[in-house]
C-alpha cells in the first residue's frame, strides 16, 4: 500500500519471517564488519569521549537513524585495534528479518569459534529481549558496544535487565563544526548559510540527494512507528509530523494538534508526539517554571534535529531564515547535553533558557538579524529573563553580527553562529 500527501511517499509491506542460519550471520557479519572498518569516515567528536572497556558495563550508543552510529562503531573498533578480536552485526538489513532471541544461540556458536572478545551489535533495538543475552554477555566478561535508534525502548529495557551496567551517550547529526570539517569550509557566514540549509545528515551531504532524507523520515514513520506501535491511520500520523516540521520554533500543545487533526482523543495525539521524540526526530523545549506543574501545563516549542530535514522534506517549512537559526541554535544546546527550556510572561519572552544540575545557567536570544525593529523586543525579552533568573550575562545569536550591550545593567553579547559552536 502506498499512501502519498504532497510530503511523504508512504509504503507499507509486510515483513515475512525467513528462518536464520548460523552461515547467514557469518556472511552478514563479515561483509558488514568490511564494510565499516574498510571506509574513509570522518572521525566523530564523540568518539574522543566514549567509554569502551569498563569491567562489566555495555556502552550503548543512541541516535536519530543514519547518523553515523555504524560509522562510529567502526571508527572506534579501528581505535581500540579491534579488527581481528570484535564481532560485529547489524540488524536493521533484510538478511536479519525473522531473527528471534533464540538465534543468539547461533552469534554465541561464531563468537567461541572466532575467539572474539568484544561484541559491536547495530540497530539491536528491533530483537525482542535482546537486553537479556547483553547481560549475559558481559556475566561472561565479554566487551559489548549496541546501538539504537529508540530512545524510549533503549531506556525502558536498560532500566530493567542492565541497571547499573550500562553507560549511554547520543550521537546526533553532524554539529556545526562536523560539518565544516566534513564539507572541508571555514567556520564564517558562508558555512553557516550553507548548514542551515542542509544541516548535517553524513550520507545526504555526501550525495546531495533529498531522497535520502525523505526515505529516511519515512522509515520512521512507518518501521519505527507504524508497525512497531500497530498504528493503522498512517495518513494522519504523516500529517501530525508535517505540521509539527512546519511550525518549528512555535508553541504547540497536544490539544491544538488534536484539533488540527480533526481527532478525538488527545491521548493518541500524545502518542504520536512521544513517538516522533523517542526516534530522535522531533524534540519539545518546555517552558521554565520552578513548578513541574507549571510546565506539564504551559505549551512547548517544537524543534527538528536536523536542519536538512526541515529544508528537503518538509514542503511547509517556513522559509524564514529566523526559523533556520533558531532550529540551528537549538540542535547546538541539545549536542551540548544541557537541559533547555524556553521564558515566557506576559511582557517578554526569551528563546532558550539552559539549566546544570537544575540551576539557571544561560538565557539565549536568537535574532537572525538586530535591526531598528527589533532591537529593543529581543533586549527585553532577554533581559528580562536574565532578572528573573538572576543571571548577570545574556546572549544573542545572530547570523553576522557581533555587539556587546550594556542594558538594566546586565551584559549582553552578540555573537554570530559560527562563534557560538
Amino acid at each position: 500500500m502506498s499512501i502519498s500527501n504532497g510530503m511523504f511517499i508512504f509504503v507499507s509491506a509486510k515483513f515475512i519471517p525467513t528462518m536464520i542460519s548460523k552461515q547467514d550471520i557469518k556472511d552478514v557479519s563479515t561483509q558488514q564488519k568490511k564494510a565499516i572498518l574498510n571506509s574513509d569516515s570522518f572521525p566523530r567528536e564523540l568518539l574522543g569521549e566514549l567509554s569502551y572497556g569498563i569491567k562489566d558495563c555495555a556502552l550503548v550508543i543512541s541516535g536519530l537513524r543514519r547518523c553515523g552510529k555504524s560509522t562510529l562503531m567502526g571508527q572506534l573498533m579501528k581505535k581500540e585495534k579491534l579488527r581481528e578480536s570484535a564481532f560485529y552485526l547489524n540488524f536493521d538489513t533484510p538478511r536479519m528479518y525473522g531473527f528471534t532471541i533464540d538465534d543468539f544461540r547461533l552469534i554465541d556458536e561464531i563468537i567461541s569459534e572466532g575467539g572474539f572478545l568484544s561484541l559491536f551489535f547495530d540497530e539491536i533495538q528491533v530483537i525482542d529481549g535482546w537486553e537479556v543475552y547483553v547481560r549475559g554477555k558481559l556475566d561472561e566478561g565479554k566487551n559489548v558496544v549496541v546501538t539504537g535508534s529508540n530512545a524510549s525502548m533503549l531506556s525502558r529495557e536498560l532500566g530493567t535487565k542492565l541497571t547499573g551496567r550500562h553507560i549511554t551517550c547520543e550521537l546526533f547529526p553532524f554539529s556545526y563544526t562536523e560539518y565544516c570539517g566534513f564539507k572541508h569550509l571555514d567556520k564564517g557566514y558562508d558555512s553557516t548559510k550553507s548548514y542551515l540549509d542542509e544541516g548535517g545528515m553524513p550520507k545526504f551531504l555526501e550525495t546531495g540527494e533529498s531522497r535520502i532524507l525523505e526515505e529516511l523520515v519515512n522509515d520512521i514513520l512507518y518501521r519505527d512507528i507504524a508497525v512497531r506501535y500497530g498504528i493503522r491511520d498512517e495518513r494522519t500520523l504523516q500529517t501530525a509530523l508535517s505540521l509539527l516540521l512546519s511550525n518549528v520554533g512555535s508553541l504547540f500543545s497536544a490539544n491544538k494538534l488534536k484539533q488540527q487533526l480533526e481527532l478525538k482523543s488527545t491521548t493518541t495525539v500524545s502518542e504520536y508526539l512521544s513517538y516522533f521524540q523517542q526516534s530522535y526526530l522531533m524534540e519539545y523545549v518546555p517552558k521554565f517554571s520552578w513548578s513541574a506543574k507549571v510546565q506539564l501545563a504551559n505549551p512547548k516549542k517544537v524543534y527538528c534535529i536536523d536542519n536538512g530535514i526541515l529544508a528537503n522534506v518538509s514542503n511547509g517549512f517556513s522559509k524564514n531564515d529566523g526559523h533556520k537559526l533558531e532550529n540551528a541554535v537549538f540542535i547546538t544546546l541539545r549536542q551540548s547535553g544541557r537541559k533547555i527550556y524556553y521564558y515566557r510572561d506576559p511582557a517578554a519572552e526569551c528563546d532558550f533558557i539552559t539549566t546544570f544540575k537544575g540551576k539557571p545557567e544561560r538565557a539565549i536570544q536568537v535574532c537572525y538579524e538586530l535591526n531598528s525593529e527589533n532591537r529593543a523586543r529581543e533586549i527585553a525579552g532577554l533581559s528580562q529573563a536574565m532578572d528573573a533568573l538572576d543571571l548577570n550575562e545574556g546572549l544573542i545569536v545572530t547570523f553576522n553580527q557581533e555587539d556587546h550591550i550594556l542594558a538594566h545593567g546586565k551584559s549582553i553579547i552578540v555573537l554570530p553562529f559560527h562563534e557560538f559552536n
